[in-house]
């Protein structure tokens, strides 16, 4: 959030905060993904899925505009790499999705998430302690 004082921009949320809504979005599309598979366990000849955040996220440290004509990078923080897993069947209907898998990273994402919360709530209390001044 910005906000324009005196002629100034003002920016009221650090780069944390902006990180943190980045990476909940990630969990949340994460959450998605993995109810989806859990969903199709029994579909045959289903695919599991998987997204990926570690590829977007160095994708757009490296990908920097460095002329007025580039074209401007469509890679934004917020559309992730899904990818289907193949390679793979763990049932006799050639679904490959491994419950106890998913069933683990959704415990993982959900952990992830609570974190991801518990932090951002941190970083708003520390804003209404300055609001306040100090108290």
């Amino acid at each position: 959030m910005k906000k324009r004082i005196g002629g100034k921009t003002l920016n009221i949320f650090d780069r944390t905060i902006t990180q943190l809504e980045r990476s909940l979005d990630y969990s949340a599309s994460k959450n998605k993904v993995i109810a989806h598979n859990i969903a199709n366990v029994d579909t045959p000849n289903y695919k599991a899925k998987d997204i990926a955040f570690k590829s977007v996220l160095e994708g757009k440290l490296l990908a920097k505009k460095t002329h007025t004509k580039h074209l401007p990078f469509k890679n934004e923080m917020n559309h992730f790499h899904l990818t289907t897993k193949t390679g793979t069947m763990y049932n006799h209907n050639k679904n490959n999705v491994d419950i106890d898998k998913e069933m683990s990273e959704l415990a993982k994402n959900q952990i992830l998430y609570q974190s991801l919360i518990d932090r951002l709530n941190g970083k708003f209390s520390d804003l209404q302690t300055v609001i306040r001044g100090g108290n």
